[in-house]
C-alpha cells in the first residue's frame, strides 16, 4: 500500500516537459489500457480521447491553451471529449456488447437497458452534456495515478478554449467536445515546480466522520 502513497507524493502537475523524452510504445499502451479500464457510470464511457500527436495540430491546441507550452512539448497530448448526446442506440450498442463479452442473452438485459433509456429521457440536453463531462474527470483521475505509477509526468489542464479545441479536431460533427487536456511525457530538469513541497490539507481539515 506505501507504493501507492510513494506514487501520489511523486506526481505534480508538470509545468516543463522534456521535448526531446518520448513514451515508449509500452508506456502508451499502459496508459491507453488504463483509461479504457477506468471507472465509469453505467460502464457506459460516454466519452472519447483523442491522443494528438501531429505538432501543427498541437500548435494551434497551444493557441487555443492560452500559450501554455507543455501542450507542444509534452510526449503526448491526451484530449478528453464527452459526447453531448446519447442516445436509445447507443445503450442498445452497450448491451450487444455486454453480450458478446459476457455471453449473456439480450433479453436478460432488457430491464438493465430500459433503465439506462430512461434515465436518458429524464435528462435535459444540458444534464446530459454535465453528465458526460464528469465522466471525463474520472478517467482523467485514473491516468494520472498510472502516470505516477509508472513515473511518467503529466499535466491536467482545463485551461482552454473547449470551443476552438472543437474546431481545430472537428468534434461538433461527432457530437463531442473537449472537456479537459493533458499533456503527458517527462519533466524538464529545469522545471522548477518538481522541487516544491506538496502542499494540502491536513486529514482534520478534509475529513469529518459521520
Amino acid at each position: 500500500m506505501q507504493n501507492i502513497i510513494d506514487d501520489l507524493k511523486w506526481r505534480y502537475a508538470t509545468k516543463k516537459f522534456d521535448p526531446s523524452k518520448k513514451l515508449s510504445d509500452d508506456q502508451l499502451a499502459t496508459l491507453k489500457e488504463s483509461i479504457r479500464l477506468s471507472a465509469s457510470s453505467y460502464g457506459l464511457q460516454a466519452y472519447k480521447i483523442l491522443i494528438v500527436e501531429n505538432p501543427e495540430t498541437r500548435e494551434k491546441l497551444m493557441e487555443a491553451s492560452y500559450g501554455q507550452k507543455p501542450v507542444v512539448d509534452a510526449s503526448h497530448l491526451f484530449v478528453f471529449c464527452a459526447y453531448t448526446q446519447v442516445s436509445e442506440d447507443d445503450a442498445k450498442k452497450y448491451m450487444e456488447l455486454i453480450s458478446q463479452t459476457r455471453g449473456t442473452e439480450m433479453k436478460n438485459l432488457e430491464a438493465f437497458q430500459n433503465g439506462i433509456v430512461n434515465s436518458l429521457k429524464n435528462k435535459s440536453d444540458q444534464e446530459i452534456a454535465n453528465w458526460t463531462s464528469k465522466q471525463t474527470y474520472i478517467a482523467l483521475g485514473q491516468l494520472l495515478h498510472t502516470c505516477a505509477s509508472i513515473r511518467v509526468d503529466a499535466l491536467p489542464m482545463e485551461g482552454f478554449s473547449p470551443a476552438t479545441y472543437n474546431e481545430i479536431l472537428g468534434l461538433d460533427e461527432l457530437k463531442l467536445t473537449a472537456t479537459l487536456a493533458c499533456p503527458v511525457g517527462f519533466r524538464h530538469e529545469e522545471d522548477a515546480a518538481q522541487f516544491n513541497k506538496k502542499v494540502r490539507k491536513s486529514n482534520e481539515d478534509l475529513f469529518d466522520l459521520r
